[in-house]
């Protein structure tokens, strides 16, 4: 069946609305079990499991956008959202076996990789880069309402409602896909249905990021992406169960955090981003962002209260205007050429950073010693005299290690970028770079293969 209407933007968000906010009810009972599951290891667990996930999105995502370009995007859409979801019954069913489902799902947990394939079909080019900001949108309000609401029924009616909810919502949203999802890519335009082959050269997930250094500043700008987006993918693996275990937060604070955090980072996105760029200019503006981030990470290493995580937060959803600023100076400085390779190298970074970057905070952690050996979780914001007192034994110094380390290693991101000029063109060139110079990249997946001169779009920092 071909579904319900014909394709539109609309059916794409609505698929990443419901995948999304179905993970998002499960923010505050993965933190419960990941602990209970884990309680000598757990940051070092978390990490690896993350890391293992990132990877394998990472190698994966080339290989499933050539497969769309030949057989469609609607079976890929379900095949990716099924493995993305199947891990959440099983919390409560074995919660071993959750998270080794859950690193695994890793290979097609890159939903956003078809979305984006899916809206390029069916959008002119001149509509893409709005169509690409509602679907980050969407993540962003998925993400900002669902932990929230995950947290209150899992206070009320225990974990296995939420559970049960979240499971409801994904299943939801695989009949969706089956009913009411037509299909995007016409047969006429695949290059020969079912049989054709596919190349080494579409599925390799390094081939963007061998041209790095065929340019002195497309090298610069992919090693400040690079160092900047190294410790932010740590962080966004380790942060929450960070808050829950070490900073004693409730689970109902690490949902508001999300949602303030979420909120905070679409305003700068928007708003203040578009007053920066016309005001200090794109080079400026990045060095602004990567100051913020610095000042974001040392806070967070060095903060021992409550307040001053809420406070950095504050300053991190101001250093997400970091990447969008990126985006927009190399639209602005590359001809039209070559914008996919450009973008998709970016792009590649960042995918590689989302499976290094989990397993090295996870490191660092365990290195450190940070971690809750031998103690029962807090159930409450209030804590346990216990946890405390073993905090402030082992960490009186620096609480939080790898986000100091994260803050060292943008610093030199930040040195680097100050070698970036602000007005002169790549020769690594690609097609349409300026017309879509807005768009961000998202972090999970290397350029999707069906929109090879389309950069993707940026998840929004929550």
């Amino acid at each position: 069946p071909q579904g319900i209407g014909s394709p539109s933007v609309y059916h794409a968000v609505i698929v990443i609305f419901l995948e999304f906010f179905a993970w998002g009810l499960l923010t505050a009972p993965t933190l419960v079990v990941l602990h209970e599951t884990f309680p000598k290891h757990t940051f070092l667990m978390n990490g690896l499991i993350q890391g293992v996930k990132g990877l394998l999105s990472f190698l994966s995502a080339p290989l499933i956008g050539a497969l769309s370009d030949v057989w469609g995007r609607k079976s890929f859409l379900l095949l990716t959202v099924f493995f993305t979801c199947a891990p959440i019954p099983l919390m409560k069913i074995s919660p071993w076996w959750y998270f080794a489902v859950i690193s695994v799902s890793g290979v097609f947990a890159v939903t956003f990789s078809v979305v984006f394939a899916y809206v390029a079909d069916i959008t002119q080019e001149h509509e893409r880069s709005m169509a690409y900001g509602l679907v980050s949108a969407t993540f962003a309000a998925s993400l900002v309402t669902s932990p929230a609401i995950g947290a209150y029924l899992g206070r009320v009616y225990g974990d296995s409602l939420v559970v049960v909810l979240a499971t409801a919502i994904a299943l939801l949203d695989i009949c969706f896909i089956l009913v009411a999802v037509p299909e995007s890519l016409p047969e006429k335009m695949r290059p020969g249905s079912w049989g054709a082959p596919i190349s080494w050269e579409q599925a390799d997930p390094f081939a963007s990021l061998k041209k790095v250094g065929q340019d002195s500043i497309v090298l610069l700008i992919c090693i400040t992406v690079f160092l900047s987006y190294l410790p932010e993918a740590g962080q966004y693996s380790s942060f929450f169960l960070y808050l829950r275990q070490i900073m004693e937060f409730s689970s109902e604070s690490v949902a508001a955090f999300i949602a303030v955090l979420g909120i905070l980072s679409i305003i700068a996105q928007t708003i203040v981003l578009s007053l920066l760029m016309r005001s200090i200019g794109n080079k400026n503006t990045i060095l602004l962002g990567l100051g913020f981030q610095i000042l974001q990470l040392a806070w967070y290493g060095f903060g021992s209260e409550p307040w001053m995580m809420w406070a950095a937060g504050a300053v991190a959803a101001m250093s997400s205007i970091t990447f969008p600023a990126v985006s927009a100076l190399v639209s602005r400085t590359a001809d039209a050429d070559q914008q996919g390779v450009v973008q998709g190298m970016i792009t590649g970074i960042r995918g590689l950073c989302n499976g290094l970057g989990p397993a090295l905070y996870g490191f660092i952690f365990y290195i450190f010693h940070v971690e809750l050996n031998e103690l029962p979780m807090p159930e409450s914001s209030s804590g346990g005299g216990v946890v405390t007192q073993y905090h402030l034994q082992q960490n009186s110094i620096i609480p939080g290690p790898p986000f100091l380390f994260g803050a060292c290693s943008v610093l030199l991101a930040l040195l680097v970028a100050l070698f970036i000029p602000e007005h002169t063109n790549l020769s690594v060139r690609s097609s349409n770079w300026k017309k879509h110079g807005s768009s961000h990249s998202h972090p999970h997946s290397p350029q999707a293969p069906g929109e090879a001169k389309e950069p993707l779009l940026q998840d929004t920092n929550v």
